[in-house]
């Protein structure tokens, strides 16, 4: 596993560990999802483009159902 540093504000710090957290875990969850939305996001803009294009044809309730799962995801 590759090693991600950041940095908080001293009183960051002290409120996180006042939290009974894994932060690593919490953190890696994080960015999985942001990541994942962004990968879906990016689908549904090609997707879209190709539309335009005509170079693909979506199927019907595709993209809204894929805008859904993006925001319940959230």
């Amino acid at each position: 596993m590759a090693t991600v540093t950041i940095k908080v504000e001293p009183e960051l710090k002290k409120r996180m560990s006042e939290v009974d957290e894994n932060w690593s875990a919490y953190l890696r969850e994080a960015i999985r999802q942001r990541l994942e939305m962004e990968e879906r996001r990016n689908a549904a803009r090609r997707l879209l483009n190709d539309k335009k294009t005509k170079k693909r044809r979506v199927p019907p309730g595709f993209i809204v159902a894929t805008i859904r799962e993006a925001r319940d995801s959230r």
